[in-house]
């Protein structure tokens, strides 16, 4: 019901009166009082002038269901939206949620996390109300080692966003790090529950510095804000973030990932580059030649040898 009396309140740029509300949506006008004010200890501004009824003058800033989802038009990602204030983590819920049959394209949105986390058990710093915090479950009909796909897929999708919304060109370092010039401005966790011949359910957690300080930050961090030099809209970013991910993710199911991997290549900060990195709990050094068609790094050796790598951490760029 909020969320109708806040499309009646989006649809006129004067004042809507109660009266009018309360016969739209065949409720009373006490209803519709205590609907305004739930709005209001939400964070909505809403003006009430006696005789002309209620305005609405701004919107939160904050993740909610009712603005993701207005005017987001997507058909799988988003379509189901949890939303809290605080988490230990957003793929927690995620996991839960994906064992009690929540249903494809499932978000979880948190405004902090307690215990935000990365790859390799690193902790994901999650200021409250600077940054996006998200999960996302897909059930794709992949088998498991397919799972990297959508990881690059996720990766090419924000970078996608960053350009849209600030016009910056973001670059990805293999498999999950999104940067700006070379310092970490979005991550994206991977996770899967698997058969051996199937996934059940993927969950993609993605977090975005967009308008955490600059100094809060580790020195190998940055946010949009500090690159743009301007505050940047969250609610707006997660929208064309949701439907970048939906844009891609049918492209990888429909038509495989020829497209995505191209993408990928084309934004990528490591390809034709000297790397080291961590893999297999040893440390190798090569040249970033390609990614394959599962999405593995293959790096080319000093002896000239090819290696592919479907999981590693990327520690040096020449």
């Amino acid at each position: 019901m909020a969320r109708q009396i806040l499309d009646f309140l989006r649809a006129k740029d004067g004042f809507v009166s109660g009266e009018d509300i309360s016969r739209e949506l065949s409720i009373s006008r006490a209803a519709v009082w205590k609907h305004i004010a739930n709005l209001r200890s939400i964070g909505y501004s809403i003006e009430a002038v006696p005789h002309l009824g209620y305005k609405l003058l701004s919107i939160p800033d904050k993740l909610l269901p009712e603005e993701v989802s207005h005017n987001l038009k997507t058909k799988i990602v988003g379509k189901n939206i949890f939303y809290y204030e605080t988490v230990t983590s957003t793929m927690d819920m995620a996991f839960d949620l994906g064992f009690n049959a929540a249903p494809e394209g499932t978000v979880i949105f948190a405004e902090h996390q307690t215990n935000g986390r990365g790859r390799l058990g690193r902790s994901w710093l999650s200021p409250k109300g600077k940054g996006l915090y998200m999960s996302l479950l897909l059930r794709p009909k992949f088998l498991p080692q397919e799972a990297p796909k959508l990881t690059l897929m996720a990766a090419v999708s924000i970078v996608e966003a960053i350009k849209a919304q600030t016009g910056i060109s973001a670059f990805i370092k293999w498999p999950n790090d999104i940067l700006i010039e070379n310092k970490k401005v979005a991550g994206i966790l991977t996770e899967i529950d698997s058969e051996p011949d199937r996934i059940k359910f993927v969950n993609i957690g993605i977090g975005v510095n967009i308008n955490s300080i600059r100094s809060l930050l580790p020195d190998a961090a940055t946010s949009l804000s500090a690159e743009s030099k301007k505050s940047v809209c969250r609610l707006e970013l997660t929208k064309d973030i949701l439907r970048f991910i939906e844009k891609n993710y049918l492209i990888l199911i429909n038509d495989g990932f020829d497209s995505i991997r191209e993408k990928w290549k084309a934004s990528s900060s490591i390809l034709g580059r000297r790397i080291k990195l961590n893999y297999q709990n040893r440390e190798v050094s090569g040249e970033a030649q390609d990614i394959d068609m599962d999405g593995a790094l293959l790096l080319r050796r000093d002896s000239g040898f090819i290696e592919r790598v479907l999981s590693g951490d990327v520690i040096k760029v020449n």
